[in-house]
């Protein structure tokens, strides 16, 4: 028994859609990597600007001579 002849678009069509994804995955697995290093950045960024508050909140207390009333 013999296959069922292939239409010869058939095969560069699939091996275009096969580059495009390949491509693609490429191109996104990039893309997904800085967004990630971007939120960690931000993170970063968000920490450091809490503890820059928190100190500043310290010296304020120190200079005014109370104690901070937050838990």
């Amino acid at each position: 028994m013999q296959a069922a002849p292939v239409h010869p678009s058939v095969r560069p069509l699939a091996a275009a859609r096969f580059a495009l994804r390949a491509v693609e995955t490429l191109l996104l697995s990039a893309g997904q990597r800085t967004a990630r290093r971007n939120a960690w950045s931000a993170v970063q960024e968000d920490r450091r600007a809490a503890r820059d508050r928190a100190e500043a909140l310290s010296a304020i207390e120190a200079v005014s001579g109370r104690s901070s009333q937050a838990t």
